[in-house]
């Protein structure tokens, strides 16, 4: 640090990536991040999530981490809760998809349903 701007600077940062983690949203994004997550790619889905919430200035999802989900063969896999519990959960997600299900879900509010657990065959 090199200076009182850059230290704010940080600050101001740092709390706009927690405030994408707390519990007053309309959607919370919770993405799985246990190995056999990590091992599918869960990583950089979570941070497509986070850099296109972040780039689009949305602050009704927050974004959180959980461990096994179950179905490891469908890895990485998202769940979208919204404010009434109602949960949509996608599979075999990619960087490109959470961007997609940011724009049609969270946006527009249209679940991106090829990209659903119940519309995955194998």
């Amino acid at each position: 640090m090199k200076s009182l701007e850059e230290l704010k600077a940080i600050r101001e940062k740092t709390k706009a990536e927690i405030s994408l983690r707390d519990d007053k949203h309309d959607f919370r994004i919770v993405v799985g991040m246990a190995t056999c997550g990590i091992a599918a790619g869960a990583r950089p889905v979570m941070h497509a999530f986070v850099e296109e919430l972040n780039k689009r200035k949305l602050t009704n999802a927050a974004v959180t981490m959980t461990g096994c989900m179950g179905m490891c063969r469908l890895e990485p896999i998202v769940e979208v809760i919204d404010q009434e519990g109602n949960k949509v959960t996608y599979v075999k997600m990619t960087p490109e998809k959470a961007v997609k299900v940011v724009t049609d879900h969270i946006v527009n509010g249209k679940i991106v349903t090829e990209y659903t657990v119940g519309a995955v065959t194998d």
